[in-house]
């Protein structure tokens, strides 16, 4: 099996397009065509980390958080980012980062975070905007459905939990093939009226290339009319953050004591307790209180995140409850979702999660 073989279903689960602007999420280091011996699966990448790779034969190191953010003129060894490329590269080891596009994707980090505390009925906290478009062609009535299958089976037709999503509208289409054309109905040079379908659905718009691929595939026309049309629609199935319920509330003393010992946590900063119920809770792995406010909006009781600046805590106390649980802590369990992504695809692939803890805050 090849390496990218591996990466291709890491981005069936969390699409590179996802990312955020400012990141650098997919293949940092390494040709993905060799043959993969083992992959090991961490937060971020280390000198230790490849140390440990290269010991067990591995040469594919898949981490959240990417190795290489920024470019660089010169690799000498400068600090530890330079010093790791050197290594990944004498030692043929490719290094990949799933990132943003991870926490951005259905399932991804918060998902598991939520999974970890027992949160029901889970859902995006903020959804993606301007990430939707919709397709609208028209077919022969014979070949609607076909036609339809297949731009569903390429990812058009998602609304919430449904599938296979279209409207369609029967109607009359008229053309006149010139010479040189092939007309799939009609003859050379004479007006032609056929008995259409047209169809609509809806895709993410990163999804384009694919969609317009799999149509002109099965599209018997020389020369399929469609449309692509950009959504202002929020994507409720992408974004960042979730917000939902615990099956039973607890009282803040008693959820902050199980978060802090669910997470590991060294030091789990707060701000007041005001004798609130917890049921309804909102989190984002990582540093995610630029999406407090939301929070808030969505009428959370507590909100949970990796880092919380010092000035953010003013004025919530009546708010929301704050828990600041630490960047390291909050995402840690991403590698469970590295693992059972490669585990459902591959097998009997040796993958396994690193013994090295990679934060670099240490508590007294």
């Amino acid at each position: 099996m090849k390496i990218k073989e591996i990466v291709s279903a890491l981005e069936r689960f969390a699409p590179l397009p996802l990312q955020d602007g400012f990141d650098n999420a997919g293949v940092q280091i390494g040709l993905t065509d060799a043959e993969a011996t083992g992959a090991l699966l961490c937060l971020d990448v280390t000198e230790a980390v490849l140390d440990e790779a290269i010991s067990l034969g591995y040469n594919l190191v898949i981490a959240h958080h990417p190795l290489i953010f920024k470019g660089y003129k010169s690799i000498i060894g400068r600090d530890y980012v330079e010093r790791c490329i050197l290594k990944a590269i004498k030692n043929d080891v490719v290094v990949y980062a799933a990132h943003t596009n991870l926490d951005n994707s259905p399932g991804g980090v918060s998902f598991k975070m939520a999974e970890k505390i027992g949160l029901k009925n889970v859902r995006i906290l903020e959804a993606k905007e301007n990430a939707l478009a919709k397709l609208v062609t028209f077919v022969p009535n014979a070949q609607a459905e076909t036609v339809r299958k297949a731009l569903f089976d390429a990812g058009c037709g998602y609304i919430g939990k449904y599938d296979s999503c279209s409207y369609n509208l029967e109607g009359d289409g008229t053309f006149r093939a010139q010479e040189g054309a092939h007309p799939y109905c009609g003859r050379i040079g004479e007006l032609h009226a056929e008995k259409e379908v047209r169809i609509e659905t809806i895709l993410p718009a990163y999804k384009k290339e694919a969609v317009i691929k799999a149509l002109l595939a099965a599209h018997p026309y020389e020369e399929p009319a469609f449309d692509l049309y950009p959504l202002q629609n929020s994507w409720a199935q992408a974004g960042a953050g979730v917000i939902g319920e615990l099956e039973m509330p607890e009282t803040e003393s008693e959820f902050l004591k199980r978060i802090k010992k669910t997470f590991e946590v060294g030091c789990l900063r707060h701000n007041k307790l005001t004798g609130r119920e917890i049921r309804t809770v909102a989190l984002c792995g990582g540093a995610g209180s630029f999406l407090m406010s939301l929070a808030v909006r969505n009428k959370a009781d507590i909100f949970i995140t990796g880092e919380i600046k010092y000035h953010d805590y003013f004025g919530r106390d009546t708010d929301i409850l704050l828990a600041e649980i630490g960047h390291y802590e909050s995402e840690q369990y991403t590698k469970e979702i590295f693992y059972t992504i490669i585990k459902e695809a591959f097998p009997c692939f040796d993958v396994q999660m690193t013994k090295v803890n990679t934060n670099p805050i240490k508590y007294l």
